[in-house]
């Protein structure tokens, strides 16, 4: 079956409004939020924000009742929603519960982690086997074994790598920016195969823009590729078409779902980079696109989650939703 992309013009279901009367202080998503208290402003704000994204929670039995008897499909970003975002990169470890319920969710349903970081890495964090992986933004796309034919199996194993022939290119600027970068205290810079993050968390914020602007002078004569900004994390990628939306699609074409009217995919991500998926699931109008955040942030998402321990309660919950849907049709 040949890949290509498209969008369906179908109405969008609208989530049913509620507001989510929860204050936690606890921001899964940024470490250093932890432990502080919300002001009377941001309580009101976040308030306000989730009557146009209600807590997928809360909403989760009118969610469900979309889901009903289509094919749900479930895609998961990893830093800030299966683990919290932390100082260190090396160190964003999932917990064993929600390993767990990752392993559990993809008993019943397809489940993809697409992430920014190399594919193998993501897999080093997760060690699941019966799931997809798609690294460097969907640039490095991996099928469980069993969804993987003998006769598929060449090169990387039958690794879906669209860029590949910028890899000379993208070892030869981190080389650059290793050279560039060393003397700025705190900077780190992560291999990621076909993309390279520039963290700067534990770099002094004087000298923010000090390591921007030397990333940037080093990208900007190069065409072929092209600077991102993430939760402090500056990342250079290959100038191409493709996004994590268009590996939701890729993934939705490998499973057979690609013009499926069934299909129903659900997308929990925090970053901004998964708003290309959230704008996927929206010009389908199949599925919900879920945020995680615990502060208001403009997104085209329908729905939300306020930190990885809600993603998780949301997965096992989902879980449970089809194995007793299973048990009563037995």
């Amino acid at each position: 079956m040949g890949f290509k992309i498209s969008h369906s013009s179908k109405q969008k279901v609208k989530p049913l409004l509620g507001p989510d009367a929860d204050t936690d202080n606890d921001d899964g998503t940024n470490s250093s939020a932890i432990g502080r208290l919300l002001s009377p402003p941001e309580v009101a704000g976040y308030a306000s924000w989730l009557l146009k994204h209600p807590s997928a929670l809360n909403s989760f039995d009118s969610v469900m009742k979309e889901a009903k008897g289509k094919k749900v499909v479930v895609f998961l970003d990893y830093d800030g929603t299966l683990s919290p975002i932390v100082e260190d990169p090396d160190k964003a470890f999932m917990s064993a519960e929600m390993r767990a319920a990752v392993r559990e969710v993809a008993k019943y349903f397809p489940t993809s982690i697409i992430s920014g970081r190399s594919r193998d890495k993501v897999k080093e964090f997760v060690q699941l086997n019966n799931i997809y992986y798609a690294g460097s933004h969907g640039l490095d796309i991996m099928a469980p074994a069993r969804a993987v034919k003998p006769s598929e199996k060449k090169g990387n194993e039958g690794a879906f790598q669209p860029a590949n022939l910028f890899l000379p290119a993208i070892q030869e600027i981190t080389r650059e920016l290793e050279d560039r970068i060393r003397q700025i205290q705190g900077a780190r810079i992560e291999d990621n195969i076909f993309c390279i993050s520039v963290h700067y968390r534990q770099v002094p914020p004087e000298d923010h823009e000090i390591l921007k602007e030397k990333v940037k002078s080093l990208i900007e004569n190069r065409p072929k590729f092209r600077l991102t900004e993430g939760k402090m994390v500056l990342e250079v990628r290959p100038s191409i078409e493709w996004n994590k939306g268009d590996a939701l699609n890729y993934l939705l074409d490998t499973l057979g779902y690609s013009n499926a009217e069934d299909v129903f995919p659900l997308y929990i991500g925090d970053d901004r980079t998964d708003e290309d998926a959230f704008k996927v699931i929206e010009d389908k109008g199949q599925g919900f696109p879920i945020i995680v955040s615990s502060t208001p942030k403009d997104t085209t998402a329908w729905y939300s989650l306020r930190d990885p321990s809600e993603v998780l309660a949301f997965l096992l919950r989902l879980a449970k939703w089809k194995k007793s849907e299973i048990t009563l049709f037995k």
